[in-house]
């Protein structure tokens, strides 16, 4: 089954370009729109292992959650010394405003993208956390759509978990923090690299989709206007706008995107941010090193998933490890995403390592080091043969009335040989993630 393709990838990447399934990114100024190639060999987890996968990742999230409301509160997890003061006030994601605003129902990760690969001995390791504006469930939602549309029988004859629940999942949590009135995506427009994914969500849910011109505040009321001049409440934006281009206001006062005193609506309750502002100092690379240190504080439970072995050059008996094994290493720009500021020593010169030990030394807070992971490589077609790539696994887990694994998720994987950076914007791929519902 594995190195069976489930439906022919050419038709089904064709319908993608048909549908708009593109993504875009900005090159030497200009915007670019590219396909996002589809595989049609799956990704096969068994029912056990995504049953201990499950247990991990909602033990994570929820540690996660705790973390952004202490540090937004009471910050008990620095005054009892468990993660430094450096990692927290000083992270580009750590949004003063944001102090003593607690989110409807307590929650600020509602969507949190979680990256897994799985290593040659299938242990599955967490590389990274995304809890700003996780993209990417659209992807194999669709596809899966189109799969089943071209190949039923497939779908017929495997035990396979339905993925169209997300739709009702992400709905349903929308609802559970909504503050009254209508449900809304807010997208920054049609040159959004993710543009595709808002529309097809709002579809898929119901939501309206909105730009900032569409919403308004009034009163501390956060209101949408309608065609014939009236207004509707709205209850739960789910933006798809970066945190400092979300309200003038408060933050850049230069973006264009935003929609001025929506931080007033929201710190007065009137309406639910999803993923509420200030998520990124949670995601910060260099907090991902204390997670397990969070589970262990917060919940008093071991750690079910595993960290990649991490170091902070921050701390000076780790940094005296990564200069001695650099060679060895993948260093990564706490603030860098989508596989940009990721660099492996072992690619490096002499000149090149000598440059970056002194860099690490001069700014140690800025990069954390970590062990290379083979992980597992997956069958793929290239050009009618089957070849083996890397490839990752980003997990959507949804926290509303409870915390909930999606059982699918988007597995990408590298269309170059040897190589370990899977992201879209990178040149990667993707393909279906099948669960099995039994062994």
């Amino acid at each position: 089954m594995n190195n069976t393709p489930v439906a022919d990838a050419d038709k089904i990447n064709e319908l993608l370009a048909r549908y708009g399934v593109k993504f875009g990114i900005y090159k030497n100024g200009t915007f670019k729109e590219q396909l996002f190639p589809f595989d049609a060999i799956p990704r096969i987890i068994s029912a056990s292992d995504y049953a201990q996968m499950e247990k991990g990742l909602i033990q994570r999230v929820d540690a996660l959650n705790l973390f952004l409301q202490d540090i937004y509160s009471d910050g008990k997890i620095v005054k009892d010394g468990i993660i430094p003061e450096d990692f927290i006030y000083i992270s580009k994601g750590f949004l003063a405003p944001c102090m003593g605003v607690m989110p409807p129902r307590n929650i600020y990760s509602h969507i949190s993208g979680i990256d897994l690969v799985q290593a040659k001995d299938n242990t599955w390791y967490i590389l990274e956390d995304n809890l700003r504006i996780p993209s990417g469930a659209s992807y194999p939602l669709i596809a899966r759509e189109l799969c089943r549309m071209t190949s039923p029988s497939v779908f017929e004859n495997n035990h396979i978990v339905d993925n169209r629940n997300y739709a009702s999942l992400l709905r349903n949590m929308m609802d559970y923090v909504n503050c009254g009135g209508i449900n809304v995506i807010l997208t920054p427009g049609r040159y959004n690299a993710a543009y595709f994914e808002h529309s097809y969500l709002a579809e898929k849910t119901g939501a309206v989709l909105v730009q900032n011109t569409d919403l308004f505040v009034e009163d501390n009321i956060l209101y949408m206007k309608d065609y014939q001049g009236g207004k509707t409440r709205v209850g739960a934006v789910y933006r798809r706008i970066s945190d400092e281009y979300l309200d003038p206001l408060t933050f850049l006062p230069e973006s264009l995107i935003g929609v001025p005193h929506i931080m007033d609506a929201y710190r007065a309750g009137n309406t639910a941010i999803i993923n509420a502002p200030g998520n990124g100092v949670a995601d910060d690379k260099g907090i991902y090193y204390f997670v397990p240190k969070m589970i262990r504080y917060y919940l008093n439970e071991e750690p079910i998933l595993k960290n990649a072995p991490t170091y902070l050059p921050f701390y000076e008996e780790d940094q005296k490890y990564v200069l001695e094994h650099l060679q060895d290493l993948v260093i990564k720009d706490v603030s860098e995403a989508g596989g940009y500021g990721v660099v492996f020593g072992r690619d490096m010169t002499k000149e090149e390592l000598e440059t970056w030990k002194k860099l690490i030394k001069e700014q140690s807070r800025r990069f954390i080091a970590q062990e290379v992971i083979d992980f597992i490589d997956l069958d793929i077609m290239d050009e009618g043969k089957c070849v083996k790539r890397k490839a990752d696994l980003r997990a959507f887990v949804l926290s509303g009335e409870t915390t909930q694994v999606w059982a699918s998720g988007l597995t990408r994987f590298s269309r170059k040989a040897d190589s370990f950076v899977v992201n879209s914007s990178q040149g990667g791929g993707f393909k279906d993630t099948w669960v099995l519902s039994q062994e």
